[in-house]
């Protein structure tokens, strides 16, 4: 009787550590081949085969050195890939070939990567928190909440740069966090604001031409009343 079992599994994988993926548990005293068909993210493919009969194995366009057998296939024909790399996202399936059937099982591998968290206050009086080359892309939050743009780059292996620039116009700020959300983990930094962001929401700039005008003012005022004082002691 033929028969027929697909299962297909997403499995998630830290970049740079190692990852096994399993084929059916048949036994393998009734397997006569074990296939792994594997489509990666570019598209490329590779086949490896494992023949009890001849105790042969075959690979097809296969040239990643870090995806191997676990071990000899005819005692395991598990697939290992290690270490894990961006390149390694995509699809693999093992087949069983028995005298009772056919059995496969699928795996959607995603390769994981944390992102590298920076957080500055930049030359205009804004702070800006950076998530870069994370996989899949990040989440950030702010506290407290301000006003803010959040920008995407996608780069050619999978990665995603995220970065949030905020502002708190109106608002006496003198610190801020960015909270970074990832699946690989968490993280949060701090920052104490600088003179860049002003108290009622105006530039850097903007805040040295106030003061300016100020001071003259003031100059003015100082020149007037002493001039005031003397005119009184001459009469």
């Amino acid at each position: 009787m033929e028969g027929l079992a697909i299962a297909y599994t997403s499995l998630s994988v830290p970049v740079d550590t190692k990852a096994v993926l399993c084929c059916p548990p048949i036994l393998l005293t009734t397997v006569v081949v074990a296939t792994w068909e594997i489509t990666f993210r570019d598209n490329s493919s590779c086949t490896r085969a494992y023949r009890r009969d001849n105790n042969e194995t075959k690979d097809s366009n296969c040239t990643d050195t870090r995806i191997t057998w676990v071990s000899r296939p005819d005692q395991n024909p598990a697939l290992q890939i290690d270490p894990v790399a961006t390149t390694h996202d995509g699809n693999y399936t093992c087949e069983m070939v028995t005298p009772n059937g056919n059995f496969r099982h699928g795996y959607y591998l995603q390769v994981l990567v944390p992102p590298e968290v920076t957080l500055f206050q930049s030359g205009n009086g804004t702070a800006v928190c950076k998530a870069a080359a994370g996989k899949p892309a990040a989440q950030i939050s702010w506290t407290p909440e301000g006003t803010c743009v959040t920008e995407q780059e996608h780069w050619d292996n999978g990665t995603v740069t995220v970065q949030s620039t905020c502002s708190w116009e109106g608002h006496h700020v003198p610190n801020v966090s960015c909270s970074v959300s990832h699946v690989t983990g968490n993280k949060s930094l701090s920052l104490a604001l600088g003179p860049g962001v002003g108290i009622l929401g105006f530039p850097e700039s903007s805040l040295l031409i106030i003061l300016c005008m100020k001071f003259s003012l003031f100059l003015i005022i100082l020149v007037i009343v002493v001039k005031r004082i003397n005119d009184c002691r001459k009469e």
